[in-house]
């Protein structure tokens, strides 16, 4: 069974980084290595949208963000049984990609602005961050297919078109506090 790196250090050369992948060979191992990555960036979520729901103001961004935080968890149940189905253990790989998400949305966080402007700006971080989720799903999903993993298939479908709702959820909410982020004195 290949052994997958948790995390290549900045330190290391381009030729340590190839090596560091060597053990990827198949697709199975390509899958394997993009669900580790995933599943990290799931557990991170679920500690990030709490932060993201109390720097909200807006209450229907506040009840946005708890939602999608309880479905994050059930993500990272699928994620767990996903695993099981491909015999393997649950185990993360770091998911720089979101770690660099995460630092986004803690910047938002912290901005000196009106409320609205503020919410505008968690709604951004979020946002960039479900992007990355739906494309990281939809690559799952269509490998798990090609791997002949029909209920893996299924659950990972299942999960993307969350993803893709929240996001859909995440701009009707924009759609009104980008109007009064916009307005002079905002908030």
């Amino acid at each position: 069974m290949p052994q997958y790196v948790n995390q290549v250090p900045a330190t290391v050369t381009a030729s340590q980084k190839e090596y560091a992948m060597a053990d990827v060979k198949t697709l199975n191992d390509l899958f394997i290595h993009w669900l580790r990555r995933v599943y990290d960036a799931e557990q991170r979520l679920t500690k990030a949208l709490p932060k993201l729901e109390e720097a909200a103001d807006a209450s229907d961004l506040k009840h946005a963000f708890r939602a999608h935080c309880e479905e994050t968890e059930t993500h990272v149940e699928r994620l767990e049984q996903i695993f099981g189905l491909f015999g393997e253990q649950a185990k993360a790989t770091t998911c720089e990609s979101v770690k660099g998400i995460i630092k986004d949305a803690d910047d938002m966080i912290d901005l000196d602005a009106e409320p609205a402007v503020r919410d505008a700006g968690l709604i951004a971080a979020a946002q960039e961050a479900e992007h990355f989720e739906i494309g990281a799903y939809g690559t799952l999903r269509t490998w798990a297919a090609a791997l002949g993993k029909q209920e893996a298939m299924h659950i990972l479908e299942w999960t993307l078109e969350e993803e893709k709702n929240a996001d859909k959820l995440l701009t009707q909410i924009a759609s009104q506090l980008n109007v009064r982020a916009a307005a002079p004195h905002a908030g």
